[in-house]
Parts: C-alpha cells; sequence; structure tokens
C-alpha cells in the first residue's frame, strides 16, 4: 500500500519590510523540499495582507517586487534566484497562468480560513520579520489546529522582541552587552533626555536597532553625537521600541545553529566576516564580498561554550524546531555575549542556518525533513493537553 503523501504548505512574502528576504528563502525551501515524499502547496503574502495560493504565487509576488524596484529607479541591476538557485535579472522571471487570491483580512468569515489551512498536514512558515516571525501566524494556526515548523506564539514574540529577549535572557544570567531600550514617543517629546541616557549610560560607538525586526533593517552604527539623531529617526521608522546597545569591539561575530524540540542539539558553530563596517542588509543580501567561515576560529572551548549557550537560549525562551544564536567573541579574550536569537532564520544559499547543519552532517534536503518532523512531534504532543477539567472527587 502506498504510504499517503504529506501535503505541506510553505508560507512567505508577507507584511514585513523582510518580504524580499522570505521570497528568495522560499525559494530555496520549495527547490530543496522533496516533491516525491510531500505535496507542496505554495501560499504567498502579499505586502497587503493578501494571501496567494498556488504554484505561481512566488512568480506573482516576485512581479510585484520588480515593480516596486522599477517605481523607484533600479531594474535590471537587482538579482533574483529561481527555483534552480541561479542568480537571474528580477525582471525575467517567468509568470505563467494566474495564482488564486484569498483575502485572509481580520473581515473575512473565519471558516473560509480555517477551510484554506485545514487540508494540509504541515505549514513551513518562511515569513522573516513582523507577522510571520512574532508570533502572528503562529497563532492563526494553532487556531486552525494545523502542525506547524517552528516556534510557538510566546518564543516567536519573544525572540522577534529584542528588549523583551534581552531582558529573558538577562534574568537567565546570559552574558550580553549593556544596552538600554527607549520608547520612539520618548524620543519624539524628548530627545534631550534620550541623548543625555544613552551617552551617559552606552557611550560611542554604540548600535541603535528597531526592537522587532531582522536582517539588520533600520540598524545603525553611531559613531559620535552627530549621527545619533538619524540612527534613532531611522529605527522609529519601524517601531515604537528601540534598542541601544554597546559597541562589542574588537570581536568575531559567531552563529550557531538549534534544531530539535525539548532535547535540542546545536551545529558547530560558523564565523561571519562582514564585508562592510557592519553585517548590515546590503552585506548580508547584495554583497558576495561577507564571508561565512565554518568553523568558527574559536578555540575547543570556546566552541563548547557558545554551543551550551545556545541550546540553553533556546529552551530559556521555549523555542521549538529550529532557530539560530548569534554571539560576539572577543578576539583577545574568547569572552562570550550573545547577541539574539532567531527563531526562522534565513533559508537563502548564504544563509548561515542551513549552512552550518550541513558543515554538521546534515543536508539541506534532510534539515527540511527533520523540521517538517518535529512540528509533527510537536503538535502531537500537545495534542495529549486536556481541553476540559475534570475536578477530583
Amino acid at each position: 500500500m502506498t504510504k499517503k503523501k504529506l501535503r505541506i504548505g510553505v508560507i512567505f512574502g508577507g507584511r514585513s519590510s523582510e518580504h524580499e528576504v522570505s521570497l528568495i528563502s522560499a525559494s530555496c525551501v520549495l527547490a530543496a523540499i522533496d516533491k516525491d515524499k510531500y505535496d507542496v502547496v505554495p501560499i504567498g503574502i502579499t505586502k497587503s495582507g493578501q494571501w496567494l495560493l498556488g504554484d505561481n504565487a512566488l512568480p506573482l509576488l516576485t512581479q510585484q517586487v520588480q515593480r516596486e524596484l522599477e517605481s523607484s529607479g533600479r531594474g535590471s541591476e537587482d538579482i533574483w534566484l529561481d527555483n534552480q538557485q541561479q542568480v537571474i535579472p528580477v525582471s525575467l522571471v517567468p509568470i505563467p497562468g494566474k495564482a488564486a487570491f484569498v483575502s485572509m483580512n481580520p473581515q473575512t468569515d473565519a471558516a473560509e480560513n480555517r477551510q484554506i489551512l485545514a487540508g494540509l498536514d504541515v505549514v513551513f512558515p518562511v515569513l522573516h520579520g513582523t507577522y510571520g516571525e512574532d508570533g502572528a501566524i503562529q497563532g492563526l494556526l494553532e487556531l486552525a489546529d494545523v502542525p506547524y515548523v517552528g516556534s510557538g506564539i510566546t518564543a516567536s514574540a519573544l525572540a522577534m522582541d529584542k528588549a523583551m529577549a534581552k531582558a529573558v535572557l538577562a534574568a537567565r544570567g546570559f552574558p550580553q552587552l549593556p544596552y538600554i531600550v527607549v520608547l520612539r514617543s520618548r524620543w519624539e517629546r524628548d530627545p534631550q533626555a534620550v541623548r543625555r541616557e544613552i551617552e551617559s549610560q552606552i557611550g560611542y560607538p554604540c548600535f541603535v536597532k528597531p526592537a522587532n525586526l531582522g536582517s539588520s533593517v533600520g540598524v545603525s552604527k553611531v559613531r559620535g553625537p552627530e549621527e545619533l539623531d538619524a540612527a534613532l529617526s531611522e529605527a522609529a521608522m519601524y517601531d515604537r521600541k528601540l534598542v541601544i546597545e554597546q559597541d562589542a569591539g574588537n570581536v568575531r561575530e559567531v552563529e550557531c545553529s538549534v534544531l530539535g524540540n525539548d532535547d535540542p542539539a546545536a551545529s558547530v558553530p560558523g564565523e561571519i566576516v562582514p564585508s562592510r563596517e557592519f553585517y548590515d542588509y546590503i552585506a548580508k543580501y547584495h554583497d558576495d564580498n561577507s564571508q561565512l567561515i565554518i568553523p568558527a576560529r574559536i578555540s575547543e572551548k570556546t566552541t563548547k561554550k557558545v554551543q551550551e549557550l545556545a541550546v540553553k537560549a533556546f529552551k530559556a525562551l521555549d523555542c521549538a524546531g529550529m532557530a539560530r544564536v548569534d554571539f560576539f567573541v572577543d578576539k583577545d579574550t574568547e569572552e562570550v555575549y550573545i547577541n539574539e536569537i532567531n527563531t526562522i532564520p534565513g533559508f537563502t544559499p548564504i544563509s548561515m542556518y542551513p549552512k552550518l547543519w550541513e558543515a554538521s552532517g546534515l543536508s539541506y534536503g534532510e534539515l527540511i525533513d527533520r523540521l517538517i518532523q518535529l512540528a509533527v512531534e510537536r503538535h502531537r504532543d500537545k495534542q495529549r493537553n486536556a481541553t476540559s477539567f475534570k475536578p477530583k472527587k
């Protein structure tokens, strides 16, 4: 008897400034997933929140990105990836046929939303940033009672909010660089007080970040007071909470991938050598000169410490499935500081998460299989929870 193939929904795009990165990650996941083992249903989400179902969802969203690039004066120099992971101009991505547009706005009938997801055995969210990595899509999938890859609502929301994640990690004794959190409303109301607080508690150089974004969107390195206002204003474009963190100094940027549920494992750590002053959006996605060094150039003792801290941080935030944990390691003393946790790390060809597992003996395709398996196991475990109360006699 032929075993029934699992129906996997791969969700990508989304209402986020990381929309474009999500499309690249999804292109790679869709190319690598085993079509003999799974029936794959691509599900794209536009920047306005519409859902697209079908094989043409990715090309249609790519076309929308191309139109935006052209309207902003950019075009053929910008690149994309096709399903064979070949670098090609965005404008050459084919748009055959049509995909079905399905409204998933809050006003839509809830029964319709559930019906869209009900036919799926597992959902693989490849959504970076807001409404995808912050617990929002996870909440929808919980309501639909569909297994999904990655962390649940609480861990997703905590990890996405750098301010909250840092507070939790500080309470658990993890080593971190000094930081403060400033609300956008306070910065706009009393900029002088904010400047004084940053200069007295953090100093220069420092980094200014939106609390709830990834891919280094809105992040600035501030070398002196003349750069502070612009950095705070840029970060405030993306979030109401801003994190200001002390510069790490002479360090290595080390990343470690974690895989599992209750008993997670850590990969071999890797090292980022950015082509620019820090690992910003351009260095991550548009510049081939950034280096990924695997394994990281750290001692065996520090490697073990990074792996142990990565697993402990994964557990501290109650993550599941996957996460990439980022560290700073002092080049002279090898002191280790945790930077942040990413619950939906990049799956692009140059992303560290799959590369680190490949270096640890798990291929890209095998990694996808394992993540789907972990999603099913976690959902099955959750099904054991009682949903009615029986008082003891």
